[in-house]
């Protein structure tokens, strides 16, 4: 089964209901579904009734001998929802359709905004990032998303970067002058710790040892 979209292809059906679509031929100048779509596919379809105002668009999926089309997903309809509408008698068009929710267009609205597949055949929105944020995928490693980056996160000078639990960064910001970096008594986090006499001499033992 794969999506396909295709020109000039476009039936009649008689049908009336809910469900499935029984297609009764090509309009003249057309293709039928089975040439431009193929057995068991996917494509989006449109359907208008010739007499009445009673539309629908949506995804649907061709029979394995392509006589019909199952009305998947509804996107839109003359009834102002995403159900099936209840086709009345007479003669309808069915056709296909690129709907105009599926188009970039449609899904980008704002500069610097990312589109993304968010299920199979289904363009999505990634609205543009805090600025010097990274692109990553999120946990799962399913969608994209935004995440803290090295340059987003050091902000002064003499910053120090750690990692404040898996997979995230975080900052320490610059410590006060002549204070020692040490971890903290939860021994979790890096802190400033003041360098007392106690360290200082410690640091001058050292220092003559060497």
């Amino acid at each position: 089964m794969a999506l396909v979209l295709n020109d000039r292809v476009k039936e009649t059906t008689t049908t009336t209901g809910t469900g499935a679509v029984t297609f009764g031929g090509a309009v003249s100048g057309f293709d039928t579904f089975s040439t431009g779509v193929g057995n068991s596919n996917t494509t989006y379809y449109a359907i208008a009734n010739r007499t009445v105002d009673e539309w629908e668009v949506g995804l649907g999926t061709l029979a394995a001998d392509s006589s019909t089309l199952t009305r998947t997903t509804v996107l839109t309809n003359s009834d102002g929802n995403t159900s099936a509408i209840t086709l009345s008698a007479g003669t309808k068009d069915v056709f296909c359709t690129m709907p105009a929710s599926k188009t970039m267009d449609m899904t980008l609205t704002t500069t610097g905004d990312t589109l993304y597949a968010s299920a199979a055949n289904t363009p999505a929105r990634l609205a543009v990032g805090t600025a010097r944020y990274t692109l990553q995928t999120n946990s799962g490693g399913t969608l994209p998303e935004w995440a803290a980056s090295p340059q987003s996160l050091l902000t002064g000078t003499g910053d120090i970067l750690y990692s404040s639990s898996a997979n995230t960064l975080a900052r320490l910001a610059a410590g006060t002058g002549a204070y020692l970096l040490a971890m903290n008594s939860g021994g979790t986090a890096p802190e400033w710790t003041e360098n007392t006499s106690a360290t200082k001499g410690f640091s001058v033992a050292m220092a003559i040892a060497l």
